[in-house]
């Protein structure tokens, strides 16, 4: 299901006999038939297993070719998992932070659902950080968490366009965090995304808004290609 022209949502149903049981935010190894392993994070909540759910943004890679030029409905594909050590830590009352760039918000959405699905009452505090607002693909949903659950979103281009006719905020978005969070030492932040986003936000985050280095955590997209 294509969410957006360079974004590809995968829809993997299970064998009838099995259940992924997995922790809102880790990811799986897809493997494929000629050797490739590509990492991808799970979209959707524990709770909401029947149809495990990616996000995939072309990057050009073969795994990327395989999904937008070759993939149909019904083929199989064979993955281990789950992975890492990125998920919701539900030990504390500290207000949430998380922090995405572009297909970094698969496993924040997943984190995000599944605080709703548990009743969690921390405050939580989104930033969606993208190029232009076409690949903020999943805005509606978004702005229907923050409507219906109270989930402060905060969506950031970098390059907006004038042609997105965009009236909120810009620049870099953990930028745009550290400026509504100057002081961080009570909270958690979960971040995922590009490496340089993810990098910049953990370095500064700690150095200049106090944010203890033991409550940062994160998942850094590095593509294959």
């Amino acid at each position: 299901e294509k969410l957006a022209p360079d974004v590809m949502m995968l829809h993997l149903r299970l064998p009838a006999s099995e259940r992924l049981q997995f922790l809102a935010g880790q990811y799986v190894d897809i493997l494929t038939r000629n050797g490739l392993r590509r990492s991808l994070s799970i979209a959707n909540a524990p709770h909401d297993d029947a149809v495990i759910q990616f996000h995939l943004r072309n990057y050009g890679g073969p795994f990327s070719k395989l999904v937008f030029e070759t993939l149909k409905e019904k083929d199989i594909l064979r993955f281990e998992g789950p992975l890492g050590t990125f998920f919701l830590r539900e030990d504390s009352d500290k207000p949430i932070i998380l922090l995405a760039s572009g297909t970094g918000f698969a496993p924040i959405k997943a984190i995000v659902e599944h605080a709703i699905h548990k009743g969690i009452q921390r405050k939580i505090t989104l930033y969606w950080g993208c190029r232009v607002r076409a690949d903020l693909y999943r805005h509606d949903l978004a702005q229907t968490w923050a409507r219906e659950h109270g989930v402060n979103y905060i969506p950031v281009l970098s390059d907006a366009t004038p042609a997105d006719n965009w009236q909120g905020r810009t620049g870099f978005v953990h930028r745009a965090v550290m400026e509504d969070f100057p002081d961080m030492s009570g909270h958690q932040v979960y971040a995922c995304g590009a490496p340089i986003v993810i990098e910049s936000a953990q370095r500064d985050f700690v150095a200049q808004c106090k944010l203890p280095a033991d409550e940062f955590y994160c998942d850094a997209f590095t593509p294959a290609a």
